[in-house]
């Protein structure tokens, strides 16, 4: 491929996945999911859940379909997803959203964010500010969209940023601040502090705040806080959130992204040549599940937590130190003790020594700060309750 020009390189650079000789690596998730299959190994790599979501929200998307909502949706979105989503907004955090203006239905939160970036960064000058460890399509958006990457780094244990290098990172060429809450891989909640910095600072230097709300309702420790909530925050802010981690419908690929109109008719100009629609049948379904009774969403944050606490006691027993999530999908643990001083050697053997795969943090670090994250390893905790116990089994036998 290294005669073939194009953005895919520096996409591919991006993500960490070109090699020397020009080839693109498969990422890591492909990697591990193909030795789950391989070794027949329970997959607790990558995060998706093996269980379907709320009835109400099948029904209501097998219902659009027999009612013949197959064809285009409207551009933004669908009329009664967008009032959905602006109902929900000022029902769990009292941001007024107009649904006409407001709002964009996305093909999830990864079109989300990359129409955002692509239509905000216009200079190889412009920086993009995130939080390391970072999920991996940050690095390949902001690459291809030709701007730079700025990483501050979650500092061990808590995964919380020095505020001093967070202040240090940010300058005139920062346009966007991308703040993933709770955040994937850590599993950390962000204080309050570290928002009223990210709000302080992008008022200084006139940047604007993208934030990655996918696991919003599934926080363990209170209720989830958007940035947008915060004084300043608003008028500078894209909230960008998704139905797959809430509804258990990561297939579905239904996201959304509201902020002011003005930015958000920036997106929309580059959303609509990108997929342009999404997920006709399933939008209505989606409206649904963001209308359901409070305790759909404290049930579920719950469950998910509790299966945090089997998964970190098997990890535990088996001699890692393991660092408690605050909110979504995964678990961290450090393998140091297992003689997994460099993760992603000891995820490469895992499946054979224990039946069971996981990914290092080492995928979502820079080259130069792998070794701030040696010996962390990921776990999903999104899975049925018995394969966690099986997961658990296996796991505390390859500590003996």
């Amino acid at each position: 491929m290294d005669d073939i020009p194009g953005a895919w390189r520096r996409t591919a650079a991006g993500a960490g996945l070109l090699s020397s000789d020009g080839r693109v690596a498969p990422t890591i998730f492909a990697e591990m999911s193909a030795a789950a299959v391989r070794t027949g190994s329970i997959n607790l790599g990558q995060g998706f859940p093996d269980e379907d979501g709320p009835a109400e929200v099948l029904e209501a998307a097998r219902e659009a379909i027999s009612a013949g909502v197959n064809q285009y949706p409207p551009g933004r979105g669908a009329p009664d997803l967008l009032a959905a989503i602006s109902e929900h907004q000022q029902r769990f955090y009292g941001l007024e959203v107009d649904p006409a203006t407001e709002v964009i239905v996305t093909a999830g939160a990864t079109e989300a964010l990359t129409a955002t970036l692509l239509a905000l960064i216009d200079s190889p000058e412009d920086e993009v500010l995130v939080f390391e460890p970072y999920y991996d399509s940050y690095a390949a958006v902001v690459a291809l969209a030709g701007a730079r990457l700025r990483a501050v780094p979650l500092r061990v244990p808590g995964f919380q940023p020095d505020l001093d290098e967070l202040a240090a990172a940010v300058n005139d060429n920062t346009r966007i601040i991308l703040v993933n809450d709770p955040h994937n891989p850590t599993g950390a909640v962000f204080g309050p502090e570290v928002l009223a910095e990210v709000v302080r600072l992008a008022n200084r230097y006139d940047a604007t705040i993208v934030t990655d709300e996918v696991y919003e309702h599934l926080a363990f420790d209170g209720p989830h806080v958007p940035i947008a909530t915060l004084p300043g925050a608003a008028e500078r802010t894209l909230t960008i959130s998704s139905a797959g981690k809430t509804f258990s419908t990561t297939g579905w690929k239904i996201g959304w992204v509201h902020g002011p109109a003005a930015l958000i008719s920036a997106v929309l100009t580059v959303k609509q040549f990108l997929t342009y629609v999404s997920g006709a049948p399933f939008q209505p379904a989606v409206a649904v599940g963001l209308r359901l009774p409070d305790s759909y969403f404290a049930d579920a944050a719950a469950q998910l937590s509790r299966k945090h606490e089997l998964l970190g006691g098997a990890l535990r027993a088996a001699g890692f130190e393991v660092h408690s999530p605050q909110g979504g999908y995964f678990t961290v643990a450090d393998a140091t003790a297992l003689g997994g001083a460099d993760a992603a050697a000891f995820c490469r053997t895992l499946p054979e020594r224990a039946g069971v795969v996981a990914i290092p943090l080492s995928a979502f670090v820079s080259p130069e700060r792998q070794s701030s994250y040696a010996g962390l390893v990921r776990f999903a905790a999104c899975k049925r309750v018995e394969v966690l116990e099986e997961a658990a089994r296996r796991l505390t036998a390859l500590g003996r």
